[in-house]
C-alpha cells in the first residue's frame, strides 16, 4: 500500500489524447510508468523508453480486475510478443521503467516476483500468472532501491487508475471507520463506506433465491459472474462474500444483494440506524459550519 504522504504527480500526453499513451512520474523520482493502449503499441515502439529493462502490467477493459504481471530485458519487444498470443484477454499495457536506465535483470526478477505477492495479498485484482515469479538472490541495497521502486510504481498505477497494490480496507483505518448495514429479505451484509465505493466485507451473504418478486435478470447474471469467480460462493440457500468487494456505488451494493432495485443511500445503515445518507450529509454539515467559523 502506498504512504498517505503528499506528492506531485506529472502525467504527459504523448499524442494530446488522455485515453491515448500516458506517462507518469512522481517529480522527485527516477521512476516512470508508461500506459499503453493495446492499439498503441506501434507508437510505443518508437519511444525511447520501449527497449529498455522493465516490468510491465497487462489489464483488460471487459475483465478490470484481471492483470498479468510480467518483466524483461526489452519490454517493448516482450509487449510485442504478447500482441500475438491469443492466450491473454488485455486491452493496456502499464510499463514501470527507470529514467536512468538502470534498471538490471535482477532489479526487474526481484520486482516482478514482489509485485505478484503483494497483489495476491491484496486480492483486488485476479492474476492470471501461472506462476509466482523467479525471486533471485537480492543483496540488501539493490532490494532496498526496488522496495522503493515498488512503492513510487504503486503509486502511479493507482494515480492511472490500476490500484493493483491498495487494500480495499485499510487494517488501521478500518478500526476507526463507520461500519454500516443491509439488512433486509434475508440479506447479512456489512460494509464500509471509501472514497472508492461501498466495500461489502468478507462474510457477508444474501439468500440466492431473492424473496421479492422484482427480481432483474442483469443482477442475477452479476452476481452469477462473482459466483464463477470465487468472490461469492453458495452455501445452503445463501450466498457468501468470500472476500472484501467493490461497488461503485452504495446502491451498486444493495441491489446485488437484493438482486433488484434498491436506494443504497438508504438502504446502508449505522448500528444506530442512521442511513448513509444522514449520515454523511452530517459529515458534510459539521465541515460547512467549520468552515463558517
Amino acid at each position: 500500500m502506498t504512504d498517505k504522504q503528499p506528492r506531485t504527480i506529472q502525467i504527459f500526453l504523448p499524442n494530446g489524447d488522455p485515453s491515448g499513451i500516458r506517462v507518469a512520474e512522481v517529480t522527485t523520482s527516477i521512476v516512470r510508468l508508461i500506459e499503453v493502449p493495446r492499439n498503441q503499441i506501434g507508437e510505443f515502439l518508437k519511444m525511447q523508453e520501449a527497449h529498455q529493462v522493465g516490468l510491465y502490467f497487462l489489464v483488460g477493459r471487459e475483465n478490470q480486475d484481471e492483470v498479468y504481471i510480467g518483466q524483461s530485458g526489452d519490454v517493448g519487444h516482450r509487449l510485442g510478443q504478447h500482441l500475438k498470443d491469443d492466450s491473454k484477454d488485455w486491452e493496456r499495457a502499464l510499463v514501470l521503467i527507470s529514467l536512468t536506465n538502470n534498471l538490471t535483470q535482477t532489479h526487474v526478477l526481484y520486482l516482478e516476483s514482489l509485485s505478484i505477492e503483494k497483489a495476491r495479498q491484496c486480492g483486488r485484482y485476479e492474476l492470471v500468472n501461472g506462476n509466482r515469479g523467479q525471486k533471485p538472490h537480492t543483496p540488501i541495497p539493490l532490494k532496498a532501491d526496488c522496495d522503493e521502486i515498488h512503492r513510487v510504481g504503486s503509486l502511479l498505477l493507482a494515480t492511472l487508475g490500476y490500484p493493483i497494490f491498495e487494500a480495499l480496507v485499510d487494517a488501521e483505518e478500518a478500526a476507526t471507520e463507520e461500519v454500516f448495514y443491509c439488512q433486509r429479505g434475508g440479506v447479512d451484509a456489512k460494509a464500509f463506506y471509501t472514497n472508492e465505493g461501498m466495500v461489502i466485507l468478507k462474510g457477508s451473504s444474501a439468500p440466492y433465491v431473492p424473496k421479492r418478486k422484482t427480481t432483474q435478470p442483469r443482477l442475477i447474471a452479476q452476481r452469477d459472474s462473482l459466483l464463477e469467480k470465487g468472490v461469492l460462493a453458495k452455501d445452503g440457500d445463501n450466498v457468501v462474500f468470500q472476500k472484501d468487494y467493490l461497488f461503485k456505488t452504495p446502491s451498486g451494493a444493495s441491489c446485488l444483494l437484493v438482486l433488484g432495485a434498491t436506494n443504497g443511500w438508504k438502504e446502508w445503515k449505522t448500528k444506530h440506524g442512521q442511513t448513509l445518507d444522514d449520515y454523511v450529509g452530517r459529515d458534510n454539515d459539521i465541515s460547512e459550519s467549520q468552515n463558517q467559523e
